[in-house]
């Protein structure tokens, strides 16, 4: 559904060319799109790996058009769907918070300033992005 959601999008005709900086879009990949974890399910994988490689190609085609696409892959956050990785115990909000470099789990905020980063014309060279935001669990 995602990808089909984000393909439609990407085939409607886009504004009229602009000579300023254009607009932004930014969909949301999510850390699987970059690697994927034991147990996490293939077609989820599958999914987000395919909302980047419609970010790049998006991004391609959209260039000319001063139309920008970037796509955030945040990690997860103390928002409520926490409760999938942690298991809803303190031991595994624990375990969660164990794996991550920075010691704690990302906040919702940060996830947003990093997405609204990408968006003004101080980025308008930064096109066809895969934004990475997870405390450095990509990276250890």
């Amino acid at each position: 559904m995602v990808m089909r959601e984000f393909g439609h999008a990407l085939r409607q005709p886009p504004p009229p060319r602009r000579r300023a900086k254009g607009p932004a879009t930014v969909p949301c990949a999510l850390r699987g799109g970059r690697d994927r974890r034991q147990g996490q399910p293939r077609a989820y994988t599958a999914a987000k790996h395919g909302v980047i490689g419609l970010t790049c190609a998006g991004a391609l085609d959209y260039a000319v058009e001063n139309i920008r696409i970037n796509a955030a892959a945040p990690a997860i956050s103390t928002r409520r769907w926490i409760g999938r990785f942690t298991g809803g115990t303190p031991e595994g909000r624990a375990r969660v918070v164990a794996e991550e470099p920075v010691g704690r789990i990302g906040r919702p905020e940060e996830i947003a300033a990093a997405v609204i980063w990408l968006c003004p014309d101080a980025a308008a060279f930064m096109v066809g992005h895969a934004m990475v935001i997870d405390g450095g669990q990509t990276v250890q």
